[in-house]
């Protein structure tokens, strides 16, 4: 089979991306670190040394990298990968990486708003727990978490340790009852002002937004509808997915 080449130049602002793309990722998996060899990137990708250097101006204007006259270029963040695999707790995904604590903002019963209600299978004019907490990694924030959870075991719930503690933990404690899966949404999104204080970041700084419905592993029953605002500058979300075999072709 004989492979076609196109001759078309491709923009270096389209290299540029090309590169910053595949070096992100090698910085957050861990596989670049500390000083970064600008000849070597160049022939590794085959490009000009401007198009490595506005692929670098991309990754420093992230926060992942620093450049100095005189001393080089240096990785100096790398984000934490969060995966989507696994029903996990902040706690329990980002215990190798520091202390993760809550400050506990809000714990209360409130009247949940209907479309609340519907996803928790809630009765008519039944009443929800609420509970707004900031998540710290060691003294940086990370994410903003509201959540809803059902009145028998939310209540419970408010006199636990919500500042030390997952919620997911403390669920299957006070349930008897393993948790099963989680429907979960996410999507980019600027952060409001309120928001952007409590994370320490600018005023429409994009962030992740997770929406996620878990379930009782017995019964299937959803107990805890979470809105999550995440910090996309320090974290990423990391998933496997499978190809199902009705999606093969014959």
């Amino acid at each position: 089979m004989q492979i076609r080449t196109t001759t078309t130049a491709r923009p270096r602002a389209d290299k540029a991306r090309m590169v910053a793309d595949v070096v992100r990722r090698q910085i957050n998996d861990g596989d670049l670190a500390g000083t970064l060899d600008e000849a070597g990137l160049i022939e590794d990708f085959t490009v000009s040394r401007n198009t490595v250097r506005d692929a670098l101006s991309i990754l420093r204007d992230e926060g992942l990298i620093e450049r100095s006259p005189r001393v080089g270029t240096h990785v100096v963040s790398r984000k934490l990968d969060h995966g989507l695999d696994s029903l996990l707790g902040l706690q329990e995904t980002f215990v190798p990486h520091g202390d993760v604590r809550n400050v506990v903002r809000i714990a209360t019963v409130v009247a949940p708003p209907r479309a609340v209600a519907r996803k928790l299978r809630l009765a008519p004019g039944e009443d929800a727990v609420y509970v707004e907490r900031l998540r710290y990694l060691d003294d940086e924030p990370l994410s903003l978490d509201i959540t809803y959870l059902v009145p028998d075991l939310g209540a419970p719930l408010i006199g636990e340790d919500l500042q030390h503690h997952d919620i997911f933990a403390l669920l299957e404690e006070i349930s008897g009852a393993r948790l099963g899966r989680a429907a979960v949404t996410v999507e980019a999104a600027a952060a409001d002002p309120h928001s952007a204080a409590q994370l320490e970041i600018a005023s429409g700084a994009p962030i992740l937004l997770l929406e996620r419905l878990t379930h009782l592993e017995s019964g299937d029953r959803p107990v805890d509808l979470e809105y999550i605002r995440m910090r996309s500058d320090r974290v990423s979300l990391r998933s496997t997915a499978h190809r199902s075999r009705r999606n093969e072709t014959r």
